[in-house]
């Protein structure tokens, strides 16, 4: 029973919850005797807070007892590492800050607690939350579930390996370069990149910042799950503005997925950009859930005049994406900087170089590019008006060697035998989010190592239940979350 518990559902959780066949405190001493037997190997838990989690999960039955129902009463997550919470240290991994404890908890704790939701602990994540790996100085390596000598993704790895080993039902993460998608596709769960602005963020902030209610560009906060529709479960939870801004006056309804049936979907699959190769096992991925659309009825297309420039689209996000996060650069840094970009050749147009540059864009320049994203998130609509879903990959490869390498510039990350830039991975991401658009990783087979593979399901913006809705049915033809053990 241990076992098979373990690895149910949000949804099945919360039905054997409200039927009386288990109560919150088995459940979560569970998951605890689950996370002490298994972590040392993967190293998800970085900050556990086991002492508070069996308190919670006394009061949670005796609200149930008392007749109360909400929405996750009693069920035990987990929370990325990045979002305060009272009490828990919150470092982003950045040694200066091992000691900082915040006062409050930022609003997606709130809104898990007052869902009735059971904390186990805070998941682990990279420097700063700048790595397609979680790994820091503060609480080590996080490993893959799958494969040990592999990473788990980042920033929300530590999310995404707890998923797969069965410690707690749901998580929370980040998402502003693949964060939430990529650790999903590395380990084979489920994430949900939701329309930008759709989720509040106040509380996932730079320590020792203030948790102020400011809702940063590119970046939006999620939900992890083992199943779509444990997606769906969580976003209703999370979904809303802060209630110190747009709160006040708004509340969010999103409308219903454009479709119930497979066959009624109307889907552009793409594997190839022209910034990157897909790599081999990718490719095999993107196909299988190409073939599930089409043996269930699907209109799919494999190109389509509609799509937006991708090759300007990624050049658009990284110069997006780099500029902001280096604007709280010290000035003798910036200065440094700017020599570089001017030593640069005209003819130079590589990421490497495109990141360089943005590294020291002015104003002027930002508000350049932003003008520009704007004719592509219209482009996005016409598409939408054409197809309700676009397949495609997350990154060029399944989870790849851990390679710490001090240098993020000296990294290579091997596609089928060839080196490529690192960063380069994070293209595809940017298909999402430069334009602010949901996306759901699903995971769609295996390498023939026996890596997850994932694709995204990208939907029209605030329009999240339809790459949801279509989630949900690709998991019942191509199948969905294996556990690793």
């Amino acid at each position: 029973m241990f076992t098979e518990r373990i690895f149910q559902t949000a949804e099945e959780l919360m039905a054997a919850l409200r039927a009386g066949e288990v109560s919150s405190a088995e459940l979560t001493d569970e998951a605890i005797a689950r996370i002490e037997r298994d972590d040392t190997a993967v190293n998800a838990i970085c900050v556990p807070d086991f002492d508070r989690a069996r308190a919670a999960a006394r009061d949670a039955d005796e609200a149930r007892a008392r007749g109360e129902d909400r929405p996750l009463l009693g069920l035990p997550v987990t929370v990325k590492e990045s979002f305060d919470m009272a009490g828990l240290p919150t470092t982003w991994g950045m040694p200066p800050h091992r000691d900082f404890v915040p006062a409050e908890d930022a609003v997606q704790v709130s809104r898990l607690k007052d869902a009735g939701a059971v904390i186990l602990g805070k998941t682990n994540v990279p420097l700063g939350l700048q790595d397609v790996q979680s790994f820091n100085e503060i609480y080590g390596t996080t490993n893959n579930p799958w494969d040990h000598g592999r990473t788990s993704g980042g920033s929300s790895g530590g999310s995404a390996a707890a998923l797969a080993c069965g410690f707690g039902a749901l998580s929370i993460g980040s998402d502003i370069a693949g964060s939430l998608r990529t650790p999903a596709h590395f380990c084979g769960v489920y994430a949900h990149k939701p329309t930008l602005g759709l989720a509040a963020s106040r509380g996932m902030v730079p320590p020792p910042g203030p948790a102020l209610p400011v809702e940063s560009d590119l970046a939006v906060v999620g939900p992890m799950a083992r199943t779509a529709r444990d997606l769906s479960l969580l976003l209703d939870v999370m979904a809303g503005p802060d209630p110190l801004t747009l709160g006040v006056a708004h509340d969010v309804t999103l409308p219903p997925a454009r479709h119930e049936r497979l066959r009624d979907f109307r889907v552009l699959v793409l594997d190839e950009h022209p910034l990157i190769p897909t790599g081999s096992a990718v490719r095999a991925g993107v196909q299988r859930v190409a073939d599930a659309l089409i043996d269930g009825g699907a209109r799919v297309e494999r190109h389509s005049p509609l799509l937006p420039d991708l090759a300007e689209a990624g050049v658009l996000y990284t110069q997006l994406l780099i500029s902001g996060s280096v604007a709280r650069f010290p000035v003798e840094g910036y200065e440094q900087l700017r020599i570089r970009a001017a030593e640069l050749s005209e003819d130079d147009q590589s990421l490497d170089a495109t990141r360089l540059r943005a590294m020291v864009f002015s104003h002027r320049d930002w508000m350049e590019a932003n003008s520009r994203r704007e004719l592509h998130r219209h482009a996005w609509r016409q598409l939408f008006a054409e197809f309700d879903t676009v397949v495609c990959p997350i990154t060029p490869t399944p989870a790849f060697p851990h390679d710490h390498d001090p240098d993020p510039l000296r990294r290579r990350l091997d596609i089928d035998g060839v080196g490529h830039p690192y960063f380069d991975q994070l293209v595809w991401a940017g298909v999402a989010t430069m334009p602010g658009l949901p996306a759901t990783a699903i995971p769609a087979g295996r390498s023939p190592e026996g890596l997850p593979v994932g694709v995204q399901l990208i939907g029209p913006m605030l329009e999240d239940r339809t790459p949801l809705r279509l989630a949900e049915l690709l998991e019942r033809e191509i199948g969905g979350f294996r556990a690793p053990v």
